[in-house]
């Protein structure tokens, strides 16, 4: 399931307990745009899309400097980034790793 972190709700809440793929993103980009129905396709793990131009602070506080970025979080940590397109089976392997 696909969540998009909207006005007022905390990031570090949301991904506290669950694993979650968080996909920093724009709508202007292209590879962002090509990522998006495929991680509609992802039930392995939660998404939360976090748009950049809507949360600056958010991205600044992790560093994004590259979208799509994507950032994999377990116990609400941060164990893996990864910056550009990925498909599903790259996606697949990242979480088995570190799950």
């Amino acid at each position: 399931m696909v969540k998009h972190l909207k006005e007022g709700e905390n990031l570090k809440d949301i991904i506290q307990n669950d694993p979650f793929l968080v996909d920093f993103y724009a709508d202007w980009c292209g590879p962002c745009q090509m990522l998006a129905p495929i991680l509609e396709e992802v039930t392995f793990i939660n998404v939360l899309k976090v748009n950049v131009d809507l949360f600056p602070d958010i991205a600044k506080q992790f560093g994004i400097m590259s979208i799509p970025t994507l950032i994999f979080f377990k116990d609400g940590k941060e164990v893996k980034k990864e910056i550009g397109f990925r498909n599903i089976e790259e996606l697949k392997k990242i979480v088995n790793d570190i799950i």
